[in-house]
């Protein structure tokens, strides 16, 4: 196999978005989607034309299938995924209560995913990667898979790796004190973190971002990508003051789920073209921008070409 421009793992589910506002009791009609927050970054990349590889366990059933059958769709390398014949894949239902905002309910408790342990990681794969990419859920998921992603980083670390890693900090799965004593750690051995600005505040434990920041920096994490929504991103590297990277408006916003994750897909993009962290940064605010223009976290996701046209102004998200 030839040289892989990033490689991730984590949990994939199957998503039953709800079609309606309201309660999920009183909503009858749902829309079905693959999604996960480490496969919506490899689609992203994907689809901008780089080589990505991505592997999970899935439950030998018809929602793995779906979801490997999905995710090689776009071109992604699926050859280290491994069917569980004893477990099932997870699968998480979103409710709409009001215009752009939604719940989600999640039901991957012992899924497959939640098995995967370091005996499924191979080095030699893992290797070929110019960028290892990971999130905070997969550690969280189970001990096991805690495991699997500390070996991940080992591997990383050991061969020179770059590391990018988002916590995705998710307190449904875990309380925020044993968030930090597992993720914490991990962002000090990432090349760069890429936090949400909530999570990182909650995550330091801070009120306000240039707290956290400079807590943050305090425990030698020194590239670090804060999201902050629509106002852009924040880039906080070396010994630099902190620098605001606006985002981009969007006109007819549908649903910001999964944003982050494409954020991290452009970002990525641009560390693989060695451009300016600046401009890396500016990447993911576009992919960010692009995947709140359909209900799902990657259906609207550009291609080369037009993610180009919209960063240079010859075209607008407008869908």
């Amino acid at each position: 196999m030839s040289a892989i421009d990033v490689i991730t793992m984590g949990e994939s589910m199957i998503a039953f978005e709800a079609q309606g506002c309201g309660p999920l009791r009183e909503i009858n009609s749902f829309q079905k989607w693959v999604g996960g927050a480490e496969d919506n970054f490899a689609i992203g990349l994907a689809r901008l034309g780089f080589k990505c590889g991505w592997f999970s366990r899935l439950g030998d059933d018809e929602f793995g299938k779906e979801v490997f059958r999905t995710i090689k769709g776009e071109g992604i390398d699926v050859s280290r995924v491994i069917f569980d014949p004893d477990a099932q894949t997870g699968v998480f239902f979103v409710e709409k209560r009001v215009y752009g905002e939604f719940n989600c309910y999640f039901y991957r408790q012992s899924s497959a995913a939640s098995r995967i342990s370091p005996v499924d990681i191979d080095p030699d794969y893992i290797k070929q990667a110019k960028i290892v990419y990971l999130t905070g859920i997969t550690p969280i998921l189970s001990e096991s898979a805690c495991q699997a992603t500390e070996k991940m980083f080992q591997i990383a670390i050991e061969n020179g790796q770059t590391i990018v890693f988002d916590p995705n900090l998710r307190l449904r799965l875990c309380d925020i004190t044993t968030a930090r004593s597992i993720l914490i750690p991990l962002m000090q051995k990432s090349s760069y973190v890429l936090p949400g600005e909530n999570e990182l505040k909650l995550l330091m434990d801070c009120q306000e971002l240039s707290a956290a920041i400079d807590k943050v920096r305090a425990m030698g994490i020194n590239n670090l990508v804060v999201k902050t929504g629509d106002k852009g991103a924040v880039l906080a590297c070396g010994d630099d003051k902190a620098m605001n990277i606006a985002g981009f408006a969007v006109r007819n916003p549908v649903s910001s789920m999964g944003a982050g994750d494409c954020f991290g897909a452009g970002f990525v993009a641009g560390l693989l073209e060695k451009q300016p962290l600046e401009q890396c940064a500016r990447w993911g605010n576009a992919l960010g921008a692009f995947c709140l223009m359909a209900s799902g976290p990657y259906q609207a996701l550009p291609g080369p070409q037009e993610l180009q046209a919209f960063l240079t102004g010859e075209s607008s998200i407008s869908r």
